[in-house]
């Protein structure tokens, strides 16, 4: 098997303009690969004979699968159908379609949401299928599962150097903002945006406001990516992560000090927390030699200048 990264190689980017994707092709770039992208409407990765027959034709060296159906807890529990059913379309189409072109090197990214809900903490590859999952991202969980079982069958059987990542939660430019969709953190920038603009004195969140997440900066996952694919060639979906947690009611006083909101945050303990902690065991990427450089306030303050200037 190859481990390495070829110089200035073919790498294609599926999922280029999403939050991981993005930062992934930038990285890439900016390291002199030539990075191959297809948006929805010139390839739709659901399509599996659309998209084996465009990869036999372009024959990348590498592909990265960062394309995914993705959405926060809401999300998750009115759209589980898609959650499911688009990831699994799309993992099947990319990965055996990157097989049968001949392409020896794939990353997938999954998602730390694969671990069951009362996992160890911090969470080590290990604890994968030991348990039950949270319930309201169960569909997402189980599309992710198999994308990581589909990459360790083509190692097994073929002799294929995929691997997988299994990220954090993400945050940075290029997030969806999507109040209907979106992930913890930028909902919590756009709720606090339009409660110091509406001049609001408190804003009520879901939850408790107790549950504890790690989150990192996709710049520091595409680096870590980077990484992955010219140094990790195992069947170990590798955690990718900061290796640091906070609560969700300490992560909302840094968003709103960060947005400048001044009023009082109430909770709605009504509403789900989700998965009580989530802080992944980072040891094998920092074996690596992988180490987060963006600051999580400094990161949310990045995160809050794209948004303003992409509303402009």
């Amino acid at each position: 098997m190859t481990t390495l990264l070829p110089p200035a190689a073919r790498v294609f980017v599926a999922g280029h303009r999403g939050l991981a994707g993005s930062a992934i092709a930038r990285a890439l770039a900016d390291e002199g690969h030539e990075v191959l992208t297809r948006t929805r409407d010139q390839l739709d990765l659901r399509d599996a004979d659309r998209t084996r027959a465009w990869l036999a034709a372009v024959r990348p060296d590498a592909v990265v699968l960062a394309a995914a159906t993705v959405g926060g807890i809401m999300a998750n529990k009115r759209f589980p159908v898609p959650f499911l059913e688009d990831n699994l379309r799309i993992q099947l189409s990319v990965v055996s379609g990157a097989h049968e072109a001949g392409v020896d090197r794939l990353l997938f990214l999954g998602s730390s949401c694969i671990y069951p809900r009362h996992a160890p903490q911090p969470i080590p590859e290990e604890a994968l299928l030991t348990g039950p999952l949270e319930p309201t991202n169960e569909a997402y969980a189980l599309a992710k599962i198999a994308g990581i079982t589909q990459v360790r069958a083509y190692r097994r059987q073929f002799g294929r150097a995929y691997i997988a990542a299994m990220p954090t939660n993400l945050y940075g430019p290029g997030d969806s903002f999507d109040p209907e969709t979106s992930h913890v953190l930028p909902a919590l920038v756009r709720r606090f945006h339009e409660a110091k603009a509406a001049g609001a004195p408190e804003i009520t969140l879901w939850g408790t406001g107790t549950p504890r997440r790690e989150f990192l900066h996709s710049a520091d996952l595409a680096r870590a990516c980077v990484t992955l694919l010219r140094s990790h060639d195992d069947e170990v979906a590798v955690n990718v992560g900061c290796g640091e947690d906070l609560t969700i009611a300490e992560l909302a006083a840094t968003v709103a000090r960060v947005v400048g909101y001044g009023g009082r945050i109430a909770w709605d303990p009504s509403r789900p927390d989700g998965t009580p902690r989530k802080l992944l065991d980072v040891t094998r990427l920092r074996a690596l030699g992988f180490t987060p450089r963006v600051p999580l306030e400094e990161g949310i303050a990045d995160t809050y200048r794209w948004w303003l200037a992409d509303q402009a």
